[in-house]
This record gives C-alpha cells, sequence and structure tokens, in this order.
C-alpha cells in the first residue's frame, strides 16, 4: 500500500496522526491531569518518582498519593505495595518500580489492585555486547552508547549523558536494575583506569534508576595489563592483583555489581589454560568480590571441538562441580544446550545444579531471529522455557521454579538478557524489537506473567492514542490482530527457518540466512551446518537419543525417555533428539519429508498474512512507524521465500522425494542460492 504525498497531508491535517520516530519507546509523553503527591522523604531517585508521577498522572484530576518508605517482611528486596492513594516499599527503588506499575496500570487501563508486588529475580540484568571501539558483537541497531574510538571516554558530553539517563529510565520502568556494559568478549584495557572513569561517569547517571553497572572480564588480564608472567588462578599473585584491582573499582565506583566472565569458550582465555577448573577460576574472583557485595556471573557457554555432541558440553563440564562454587557465584546458562537457537529444549543444567546459583541466559538481540528485519515476538520462546518442567524435584520444577529461588534456597537469583540496544534512533533497528526489550523487563520482574499479557501492554503502551483512552475501535481493529500476529510471530520463524527440531542451518558468520550445505574443509565440524542436521540418503537429524549420542540421559525422567522415542517426542524437537528415515510416518499422517515441506509453506503463509495484518491497520498507526515496519514485513517475506527454497531444495537432494503437489513450488535456483552465499563469504573471489 503506497501513499501519496496529498495522502500524507490529508491524514495529517484531517486525522491528527504524528510522525514519531520511536525513541520514546513505551514511555511516550501523553496528556496528564494533576496530582497531589505527598513524600516525606527525600532522595534522587524519589525526586525522580515524584516527577514521573506529575508528568505522567492519567487518574482523577487532583487526586493525592502517599509514597512511604515503610518496612514491611511481605515486601521483598525491591518490591512494593501499591494502592490507588499509596506506595509502599522497603527501599527508594522500590518506590520508582511502583509509580511505574500505577502509572502503566492507569495508561492500559487495567484495575489497580491493592496488593504486593515482589520481583521474581533479585538481579534482573542487560548484557551489552559492546566493544571498547564503538562496536557491537550481534547488534543490528548502530553503534554502542557507551563506547567509541573517537571518544574522549573519560569526559561524556551532554548528549552522552541525556541518552544515558533516558536509557536508565526506560530500564527502570520495566524493573531492569544491571547493565553489563562490555562485551562478553572482552578487551582487557576494561580494567584500566580511563575506562574504569567512564564506567564511573555511567554509573553515576543509572544509579538513581537503581541499576548497578558490571562489566565483562578478560581472564588474561593480570598478564595483559598487570604485567605478570600468567594468569593462574591459583597463583597467590593473581589473585593479589584481582584483589587491588577490586579496591580500586571500588573506590571509584562504591556500589559496583561484579564481574561477568567468559572463560575456556571460543578461544577465550580462562582457569583450564594452567590446569585449573572453572571453580578455582571463578572462585577466586568471588573472594576479591565478596566483602564489596560483588557477585560473579560465570558464564556456562562452553563446548571443546573433539566432543561428539556440542549440546553435551556444559552438562559435562559443570555438573562435576555442583555445590563447590562460593555463594556470590552464579553460572549463567543460556536457555538451550546450544546457542540461542530458534528453538531448541531447555538445557539440561536447570534443576540438576542443585547446590549452585545458576541463571537463565536468553538473547534479546536477534542474532539466530533475522536480526533487525524479521518480526519476531521473543516472550513466547522465553516463557516456554521459564513453564518447561525440568521434573528435578517432581511435576512443577519449572526452569522458573529452579532458578528464582521458589525451589532451591541461593543466596542470590538472576536472570540476564543479551541487549538489543544501539545507537539508532529508535534504539532497537526494528520497532517490534522493542517490545523484546520490554517483555524481558517484565518476565524477569514476574516470570509468570503471560506473552499474551504483555503483548497487549506493550501495544497498547507503544501505539495507543495518546491523547486519550483506547477506543473501541481501535482495541478491536488493531490491538486485536496485531496482537495476534506478534504471538504468532516466533513460531512461524520457526517453521520458515529451521522446524520439527533442524537447528543452527545458517549460513556462516552472520547468523541469518540458510546455509545447510555450508561446510568449508579445514573447518571444525560443529561450526557446520551439516554437523547438526546429519541429512544422508538414509534420512535427517541428530540422533540424541541413547542409541545416539545419549544426550537424552541429560534429563531428568521422565523427560529423558519422552525424548528417547521419536513416538513420544514432541514434534517440534523431533530432529533435534532423532536422526529418522525420509519416510518416517508423522502425527499428521504424512511422511516426515512431506512434513517438512508443509512446516516451511506454513511458515511462508504466515509471513505474508502478517503483511496483510499490518496493511490493514494503516489508519490507526502514526506515518513514520507504519512505513518503517511495512519495509521490514517486506523483507521478511523476501527472507522466508530464500529459507523455503534453500532447505527444501537442498535436503530434496537427499530425500529423492518430490514437494507435495499442492504446496507452491520453490521460486529459486539451489545452485544459484549456494553461489550467492559462497559470494557473500568470499566477496571478489
Amino acid at each position: 500500500m503506497k501513499r501519496t504525498f496529498l495522502g500524507l497531508i490529508l491524514v495529517l491535517v484531517t486525522c491528527g496522526l504524528w510522525a514519531e520516530d520511536g525513541h520514546s519507546l513505551w514511555l511516550r509523553k501523553k496528556e496528564t491531569g494533576t496530582v497531589n503527591v505527598v513524600c516525606s522523604d527525600k532522595s534522587p531517585t524519589l525526586a525522580i518518582a515524584v516527577q514521573e508521577l506529575k508528568q505522567g498522572w492519567q487518574g482523577i484530576d487532583g487526586a493525592s498519593i502517599t509514597l512511604k518508605i515503610k518496612k514491611d517482611k511481605a515486601i521483598r528486596n525491591d518490591g512494593f505495595k501499591l494502592s490507588s492513594t499509596e506506595i509502599q516499599a522497603n527501599t527508594r527503588i522500590g518506590i520508582l518500580y511502583g509509580v511505574y506499575e500505577l502509572l502503566r496500570r492507569q495508561q492500559t487501563e487495567e484495575a489497580i489492585e491493592e496488593k504486593v508486588y515482589n520481583p521474581s529475580y533479585q538481579i534482573r540484568a542487560l548484557n551489552h555486547w559492546d566493544n571498547l571501539d564503538g562496536t557491537i558483537e550481534r547488534g543490528y541497531a548502530g553503534y554502542s552508547l557507551f563506547w567509541g574510538k573517537d571518544k574522549n571516554l573519560s569526559v561524556p558530553t551532554d548528549a552522552e549523558k541525556q541518552l544515558w539517563k533516558e536509557y536508565a529510565r526506560t530500564n527502570a520502568s520495566i524493573g531492569i536494575n544491571g547493565a553489563v556494559l562490555n562485551n562478553v568478549n572482552a578487551s582487557a584495557d576494561m580494567l584500566t583506569g580511563g575506562i574504569l572513569q567512564r564506567v564511573k561517569a555511567i554509573a553515576d547517571i543509572l544509579r538513581p534508576y537503581g541499576i548497578k553497572v558490571y562489566i565483562s572480564i578478560k581472564f588474561s588480564s593480570p598478564v595483559a595489563v598487570g604485567g605478570l608472567k600468567n594468569s593462574d588462578p591459583l597463583n597467590p599473585e593473581v589473585a593479589k592483583w584481582w584483589k587491588e584491582k577490586v579496591i580500586e573499582i571500588y573506590k571509584t565506583i562504591p556500589d559496583f555489581g561484579g564481574f561477568l566472565v567468559k572463560a575456556n569458550s571460543e578461544g577465550q582465555p580462562g582457569p583450564q589454560d594452567y590446569g585449573r577448573t572453572h571453580v578455582d577460576g571463578a572462585n577466586m574472583l568471588a573472594d576479591v568480590l565478596k566483602p564489596f557485595g560483588g557477585i560473579v556471573m560465570w558464564r556456562a557457554f562452553v563446548y571443546a571441538s573433539n566432543d561428539k555432541d556440542r549440546a553435551k558440553q556444559a552438562y559435562n563440564e559443570f555438573m562435576p562441580f555442583d555445590g563447590k562454587f562460593r555463594d556470590n557465584v552464579i553460572i549463567q546458562v543460556k536457555n538451550g544446550p546450544i546457542d540461542f537457537q530458534p528453538r531448541e529444549p531447555f538445557s539440561p543444567l536447570f534443576g540438576a545444579m542443585k547446590k549452585t546459583s545458576v541463571m537463565p541466559e536468553v538473547q534479546i538481540t536477534q542474532e539466530y531471529l533475522g536480526h533487525s528485519i524479521h518480526l519476531v515476538y521473543l516472550s513466547t520462546m522465553w516463557e516456554e522455557l521459564l513453564n518447561s518442567d525440568t521434573y528435578q524435584q517432581g511435576k512443577g520444577s519449572t526452569v522458573a521454579r529452579c532458578t528464582d529461588g521458589s525451589i532451591y534456597p541461593q543466596k542470590y537469583t538472576a536472570i540476564a538478557g543479551v541487549s538489543n540496544i544501539g545507537l539508532d534512533r529508535n534504539w532497537c533497528g526494528l520497532d517490534f524489537a522493542q517490545s523484546n526489550w520490554y517483555a524481558f523487563g517484565r518476565l524477569a520482574w514476574d516470570n509468570q506473567l503471560t506473552s499474551e499479557q504483555i503483548a497487549d501492554e506493550w501495544l497498547k503502551l507503544t501505539f495507543g492514542n495518546v491523547a486519550s483512552p483506547q477506543s473501541a475501535d481501535w482495541k478491536q481493529n488493531f490491538l486485536v490482530p496485531v496482537k495476534q500476529l506478534m504471538l504468532e510471530s516466533r513460531e512461524a520463524a520457526v517453521n520458515y527457518m529451521m522446524p520439527l527440531g533442524f537447528h543452527h542451518i545458517f549460513s556462516a558468520d552472520e547468523h541469518y540466512g540458510p546455509g545447510p550445505w555450508w561446510a568449508p574443509k579445514g573447518i571444525r565440524a560443529d561450526w557446520t551446518p551439516p554437523y547438526y542436521h546429519q541429512a544422508s540418503a538414509n534420512g535427517v537429524g541428530f540422533d540424541r537419543a541413547r542409541t545416539g549420542s545419549d544426550a537424552v540421559e541429560q534429563y531428568h525422567e521422565p523427560l529423558a525417555s519422552k525424548f528417547n522415542d521419536p513416538k513420544t517426542c514432541p514434534e517440534n524437537l523431533l530432529l533435534w533428539f532423532h536422526h529418522l528415515p525420509w519416510d518416517y510416518q508423522m502425527k499428521s499422517g504424512r511422511t516426515l519429508w512431506d512434513e517438512i515441506c508443509y512446516q516451511y509453506a506454513t511458515g511462508l503463509e504466515q509471513v505474508g498474512e502478517f503483511q496483510k495484518t499490518w496493511d490493514k491497520v494503516e489508519k490507526y498507526v502514526d506515518v513514520d512507524r507504519f512505513i518503517r515496519v511495512q519495509g521490514k514485513l517486506r523483507h521478511q517475506r523476501r527472507d522466508a521465500q530464500i529459507w523455503n527454497d534453500a532447505c527444501l531444495l537442498y535436503f530434496q537432494k537427499f530425500s529423492k522425494r518430490p514437494i507435495p503437489y499442492q504446496l507452491d513450488r520453490p521460486q529459486n535456483d539451489l545452485d544459484q542460492l549456494i553461489e550467492n552465499d559462497r559470494r557473500r563469504l568470499h566477496p571478489g573471489k
């Protein structure tokens, strides 16, 4: 649908639609009434709370509301008690969270219940994969908010401070209270004086909004910047160096949160370089941080090149150390056993580590789900993870309950999301990608929320009419269909990318388009798609049953037996756990090959329907965002066609079966798709 210039003017003048660049996210300015705020305490945080109430009030004009700091055993951590006339909390930041909850409920027209709201996790952090030169690894929304090679790192500009303030306010509005400021593939320079001064400047801006800063460290820093001969965690000189460095950090930033560590993974240095263990490395750092209240988030994303099944490796490396880590060490575990794939079973480490704090790590930036181009609402993926039953302590031992302190006593509970934020004006590159930032914060605060609830909130806050309550027409003709689009979007992406348990069949490097054929000589096998799909004339899929790699045994019964049998294994994970013949009979009555074809066709059709849905809601959306999203959906539809054609034509070489005649034919030639991929990877050759 194309707008004419005259039509644009007519729409803007007669309908009052506005142009928006997306920078305000879900905190758009709105018409407000007056409110009398009673607050006897004073602090920068409470001043923000009062200001937010006055500039966002949507309740009865002239009403009064009291902000009260009063200890209450029912209120945990930075939770709060809310009513229509009072917000009570144990902490100042709890008051601010209560203010945002009240304002959100007013704007979304939800009832303001008199109850206590406590966070599911104590630490709710964004992991930024930002590099000191300003680039962002797997970032799709421009350069870093925090770093840049052309910046005066020790003296931030007023513009930078303003942006950090907006970032802090946005995070506080959804309960995020931690920010890891740099890439897990860390530079040792993060621990040098000039860089730490910038960390201090960022921390000073974020502090009133209740956000602690953390940094990723390079394990070899004692050698790289300390001049020591090694970084052996059992070397007293190394421990002494870290102790002195931590003292320096806390003198600069008294409320510093701690370290995130990627060690002995993908070439990063770690304790195993010296014949030591993850426990040795993590505990050494934990000991020097503990006097200051700091924590170590130690990533479990580890894999070697000599294991027959990469999916088993994190469990194999960390389970022997359960109960041996200090209580201020938290093992950070990706949602699935491989690497943020469109669909994975939950990591078997969840619930299995009973004596160690474990925190889920999810990815907000869409590394494997279409970057900042494809509209994919990730809350459904995270809800699926959190509600997965591990059975570790009987039925109901969900991932959420195994990690939030409900089942296992943990000194710290935490959850992390890999950020999708950059310097693009709309923060995330794609307007709908903002919903994933929002959804992470909401689920981190309350891991029992549903994706539908969160989508409903986000759409009302982000696209609702700022001048008046949502009309019945807007709800029926915009909210309902667009919410349904969001709720279907992740499943659609799985369908047109990797249905039925396919995983990691991307083209190299960018993790964007299909590349099931990619397997150059000299590359380790587990970096290539054929390692994961195992396609041959006999069938397709990775055999992780007891007859294969036996990865199913890392799951507690009854899951181990359920996953082990193709007849009881969920079909959306079938090829994850099983290598099956092309004529294997599916529950639909189709053969496996035909079912694969139908799944890809379904995903393609779903994206086409998304385009239609969006075009129908044109009159309810401001001009800028309508056109931006419309263009992204066109791109997504083209990409879905390429995924469909590339995968079906490639796997057809092995199945030797026709694509079902009821389905549309591929529009691209496989040889040309492979050649285009080769040219992308090797330009000029």
